[in-house]
């Protein structure tokens, strides 16, 4: 079968309609649901399926190939991404200007990013507390969904604050930890957003794990400021 044949829907189910039928099978074969017994390979199937069909552009890539009868594998890693984060780091050092003020860097980029980073990771053990009394409650799930909307509307805008503005040479660890710090808490996100459609608790203990990673970089950060002042 074909990734829309595993997931159930049609080629031209919208991005939504196909979520909600992964969402269904996956906790139709989830080993804790009441509604069924455990499907491993059923459920191996589904993320294979929903890997690919779930993110826009890997669907394109992926119903071109079909057309051309090509094989699909879409599979990124997670330590490829952040070699590629560190690499984008690195050239955006390189083009930074080592005059600016470290008082005006940590004014405009540093506490704002401080405040988005606190509202990202402090609240993640009441939100999985609250989950936890029934993680197949769509209505805990619901609200469990949304902080995870919220942190990614907090993540995004700490990106931009990075972004904004070149670091001063003597902030520079400081920079690089919370550059690191960001793009883990972009992937704790994904595993935790894993978490919300498959009801499997490998990617909610990786996404706390990445988490308290990230934690452990701004603290870092937080420490070099302290210690440069």
């Amino acid at each position: 079968m074909n990734h829309y044949q595993t997931l159930q829907v049609n080629p031209k189910a919208t991005q939504q309609e196909i979520k909600q039928a992964y969402r269904r099978l996956a906790k139709k074969f989830h080993p804790d649901s009441q509604t069924e017994t455990e499907g491993c390979d059923q459920i191996i199937a589904l993320n294979a399926a929903y890997e690919v069909l779930g993110d826009s552009r890997s669907r394109r890539l992926y119903d071109r190939q079909q057309q051309l009868g090509q094989s699909n594998d879409f599979f990124v890693s997670r330590q490829a991404r952040n070699a590629a984060a560190q690499r984008q780091y690195q050239q955006h050092r390189a083009t930074s200007n080592p005059e600016i003020s470290y008082q005006k860097w940590l004014q405009e980029v540093y506490i704002p990013i401080n405040s988005l980073v606190a509202k990202i990771l402090n609240p993640l053990e009441t939100e999985i507390n609250c989950l936890a009394a029934d993680p197949f409650d769509d209505s805990l799930m619901a609200d469990f969904e949304a902080y995870l909307h919220t942190c990614n509307h907090y993540w995004q805008q700490a990106q931009q604050k990075l972004a904004s503005q070149p670091n001063p040479a003597q902030l520079a660890g400081v920079a690089a930890n919370i550059y690191y710090c960001l793009n883990h808490i972009g992937d704790g996100i994904k595993e935790l957003e894993w978490f919300t459609l498959n009801y499997n608790d490998h990617y909610l203990h990786t996404g706390q794990e990445i988490f308290r990673i990230a934690g452990k970089l701004y603290n870092q950060a937080q420490e070099t400021v302290e210690y440069v002042l």
